[in-house]
């Protein structure tokens, strides 16, 4: 096998997607919140302290969805494998993990388990590295071969 094995534990993600999607979500967070400070409290079209909670509310569920947005990980342990995805996460024994997949226009790895389903691992995904995915698909191939099903799990 030419891949270099990384070091245990190891935590695969979008590293640059993460860093636009926080950045976005901080700085429209603070545009929301000075908005709502200098909407003008009299005139002929006054804002209330309501209307300000809401543009602050609003700014803190774009930024709670651009959190989200950039939460998915796979985390690699000498025990199996952790996929963080927007909303789910799962541990898996690495025996459970059969293959690790990234076709080409495939968004992100998908991981074929032994009771024959497929789970998506978002936190590899080609999007705006791809040399960088194919890298650690690779890589969580490697792993899972070395601790997975070959009867080594463990070793």
């Amino acid at each position: 096998m030419s891949t270099d094995l990384p070091e245990l534990p190891v935590t695969f993600r979008p590293t640059r997607t993460r860093v636009v999607l926080l950045t976005l979500g901080g700085g429209l967070l603070a545009a929301f919140v000075v908005i709502a400070v200098l909407l003008p409290s009299d005139g002929a079209r006054p804002w209330h302290t309501s209307d300000r909670a809401w543009m602050v509310l609003t700014g803190a569920l774009i930024a709670a969805v651009l959190v989200l947005l950039s939460r998915p990980k796979v985390v690699a342990d000498r025990d199996g494998v952790t996929v963080v995805n927007l909303t789910t996460k799962r541990r898996l024994e690495w025996a459970q993990v059969i293959r690790v997949n990234l076709r080409p226009g495939d968004p992100w790895v998908f991981l074929d388990l032994a009771d024959g389903t497929s789970l998506a691992a978002m936190g590899i995904q080609p999007g705006i590295g791809r040399a960088g995915a194919l890298r650690d698909a690779r890589r969580l191939r490697a792993l899972a071969e070395v601790h997975g099903t070959d009867g080594t799990a463990g070793q």
